[in-house]
């Protein structure tokens, strides 16, 4: 079961569940975190509460295509794990040294230690939905978008859902030093999530989601790469761990789970390029890609 919010007929956003068949049904919640409260004073699964819901509605008549999409959560955090897959080890490295290969740095280090790299990646102001432009930093010259899994965390760090998430990142600014990874990383609509959640429970195995991600230029298919997370070095739960270790966070924060889908060197997102970002059952995260004229507005 995935779980979607749009813009209905009464231009008011909705919650709503869509069926493997791909029905789409408004739910009366605001939000996710609402329908797991209720599910849990219930004491019945957050599946289960929706497909009691359910078995007396009706669907909409839109298809999930001819919908305005908003972000499947409003997440006031969204964190993120580097280096938690061989590709990007790689790819770091790379930065970091100029093409030297051969040497260790590190990124090495980080990928062989007990403790995962996170870091803070978006609040909810910064982040955008499907549909909805990314933005290019102004002040870098190598940028890429990072297609990653995204954990759909509560404040005790159980995982609610799954969702996508596009990491957007400056391989110049974090290649230079390692303590611009801020700079980065964050900065006005570099983050986007969506278009859906697909409830935990509803996941046979986590570690075998397709990723695949496209980018277009001018309508041309310029890169594509698929991973699987099976290719993941780190647990799910692992990363959790270290996120919720001394520190608090909110009821519906996102993880992102790092990337194993990197464009060649020689490539950087340009103005007017469109990103897809798929994942197996969770679904297409499109976001066109823009150079604002004033990125201080």
């Amino acid at each position: 079961m995935r779980i979607i919010r749009y813009i209905n007929e009464h231009s008011k956003a909705t919650l709503a569940a869509v069926t493997i068949g791909g029905e789409v049904y408004p739910l009366p919640q605001e939000g996710l975190i609402e329908l797991i409260q209720q599910a849990n004073e219930q004491q019945v699964s957050p599946l289960s509460f929706i497909e009691n819901f359910l078995s007396t509605s009706v669907p909409i008549q839109q298809s999930l295509e001819d919908l305005s999409l908003l972000v499947p959560i409003v997440a006031e955090e969204v964190w993120a794990s580097g280096v938690t897959y061989e590709r990007s080890r790689d790819a770091r490295n790379y930065e970091a040294t100029d093409g030297k290969l051969d040497a260790t740095t590190f990124y090495d280090k980080i990928y062989e230690a007990e403790r995962p790299e996170i870091f803070f990646k978006s609040t909810a102001a910064r982040t955008v939905g499907p549909g909805k432009d990314v933005y290019l930093r102004s002040d870098s010259n190598w940028q890429i978008p990072e297609p990653e899994l995204g954990l759909v965390i509560d404040r005790e760090g159980d995982i609610l859902g799954y969702t996508i998430g596009n990491d957007m990142s400056c391989r110049d600014i974090e290649g230079e030093n390692p303590l611009y990874l801020p700079q980065a990383k964050m900065w006005k609509n570099s983050c986007s999530i969506g278009p859906a959640i697909l409830l935990a429970e509803s996941v046979k195995d986590p570690y075998d989601f397709d990723i695949t991600c496209r980018i277009y230029r001018n309508d041309e298919l310029k890169v594509e790469g698929q991973a699987n997370t099976s290719q993941l070095k780190r647990k799910y739960h692992e990363l959790v761990s270290f996120l919720i270790r001394d520190n608090e966070i909110f009821d519906g924060t996102v993880l992102l789970t790092g990337t194993c889908i990197i464009p060649a060197n020689d490539f950087t997102l340009l103005d007017g390029d469109r990103i897809e970002i798929e994942v197996s059952g969770i679904g297409v995260l499109k976001n066109n890609v823009k150079l604002p004229k004033n990125i201080l507005v």
